[in-house]
């Protein structure tokens, strides 16, 4: 009766939220790729995770740059936790441990706003993280691992991403090369459906500048390269794009109005002759240029010429050093935010927590009331003796309503706890 007693009443006992994990800022890509569960991974490892018995929901984001587990858990949980994703990614536990961090209660919803408003990624205000973050919750929602607390938290989340978005200007700023030298070009021409572009290079950053001016909806997209295969694949994977060889630049360059190279050529590719030749036969309409490539590609020289606009990768630099100063600012706007959004999340937490309380002390009560019931029922039964019966129930239900009380009096007044005394005192005058 005692521990019955304890579990209503000490809150330390009760499920409380947890969230645990790494990211691109406490563990290096080798652990973080250990950890990393795969789509295919994430039913079984949570339908795992719901054995244990100190978790009653759970919810797993995993990315390139994070994976994080959040629980509604026995506040004690997190070794067991840690030892469960260890023993899952076949670790042992002093691996995993210093790179791990550890959120309770509002600190948890905190994180995770701050998560899904994009301000704890590698690249501040990105907004790939928060469809993540909704991918991650449905899969937890089909494998029935997400109830009321994981399924309120999260929605939260969702609502303050869409909120900081939209009252700030955390995401209006670029700050990467290839999409900052899409948004140069879209404010030399304005509507890119009506121009074409040559993109050199077949890389990482010509594949983002391409995805991006699908995006604006270009009207054409030719890609040059050395290796024409790796062209070709790249132009097949945008959609549309034609792949040519690299010696063909100068003839392309006649139809080109944007012209993007990021190439890991020692030498120019582009140089101010050819690009004259092509302007004459353009009759002078204007080329706008960025070159992204460390040695340059487009000789220095493609500058002077009256109706070429030509940026370099340090000219981008600047603009993405001031958009970040801006997503700085916009970022402590942000938070602000959130911190509102924690205070209005743990107040809704300490009601429901309250409510189980409740329901708690009263389906105890209920217990105690029909345990007592059925022996005084008994009593009548066998002599029919309805004041002895009733006398019974009253004695019987007060003993076992104050048995476990009057044993944490006891222990209060021991050790002069008085805020425990006065707590059990209310109970039984305050009727």
């Amino acid at each position: 009766m005692t521990e019955n007693y304890k579990l209503i009443f000490n809150p330390l006992l009760n499920m409380t939220l947890l969230s645990l994990g790494i990211n691109h800022q406490t563990a290096p890509v080798d652990i973080r790729e250990k950890i990393a569960f795969s789509p295919e991974q994430l039913s079984g490892a949570l339908f795992e995770l719901q054995q244990l018995s100190a978790v009653n929901e759970s919810v797993i984001v995993s990315t390139c740059n994070r994976t994080e587990i959040y629980c509604d858990a026995a506040d004690d949980s997190r070794h067991a936790i840690t030892d469960w994703l260890s023993k899952f990614h076949h670790m042992a536990d002093n691996v995993l441990t210093p790179y791990l961090y550890l959120h309770a209660d509002h600190e948890v919803a905190r994180h995770l706003f701050r998560v899904a408003s994009g301000l704890d990624s590698m690249v501040l205000g990105e907004p790939q993280i928060l469809g993540q973050l909704k991918t991650s919750y449905e899969h937890a929602r089909i494998g029935n691992s997400v109830d009321s607390i994981l399924d309120r938290l999260f929605q939260h989340a969702f609502s303050v991403a869409k909120k900081v978005r939209t009252d700030t200007e955390i995401g209006s700023h670029s700050v990467s090369v290839a999409f900052s030298a899409v948004n140069l070009s879209k404010q030399i021409f304005g509507d890119l459906g009506q121009q074409r572009a040559l993109l050199i290079g077949a890389g990482e950053t010509i594949e983002l500048v391409g995805r991006h001016l699908k995006s604006q909806g270009i009207q054409s997209i030719v890609i040059a390269n050395r290796s024409l295969e790796k062209a070709q694949i790249l132009a097949e994977s945008l959609g549309g794009a034609t792949a040519v060889s690299i010696s063909s630049v100068p003839e392309q360059l006649v139809n080109a109005d944007i012209v993007i190279s990021s190439t890991a050529s020692q030498l120019p590719i582009l140089g101010k002759g050819a690009t004259e030749a092509a302007l004459k036969r353009r009759r002078h309409r204007p080329i706008f240029m960025v070159d992204l490539a460390v040695p340059r590609d487009i000789e220095s020289q493609v500058g002077d010429l009256e109706d070429v606009y030509l940026y370099t990768v340090d000219d981008l630099k600047n603009v993405v050093d001031e958009n970040m100063r801006h997503r700085e600012l916009a970022a402590a706007a942000a938070q602000k935010i959130i911190n509102l959004e924690v205070t209005t999340f743990s107040q809704w937490l300490k009601t429901h927590h309250s409510a189980d309380h409740i329901r708690q002390l009263r389906s105890h009560a209920e217990t105690i009331k029909q345990q007592c019931l059925e022996k005084a029922m008994l009593q009548y039964g066998q002599d029919n003796d309805a004041e002895k019966a009733l006398l019974t129930l009253a004695n019987t239900l007060t003993n076992k309503m104050l048995h476990a009380p009057t044993i944490e009096m006891r222990k209060a007044i021991k050790t002069d706890d008085q805020s425990t005394i006065q707590l059990l005192k209310s109970l039984i005058t305050n009727q």
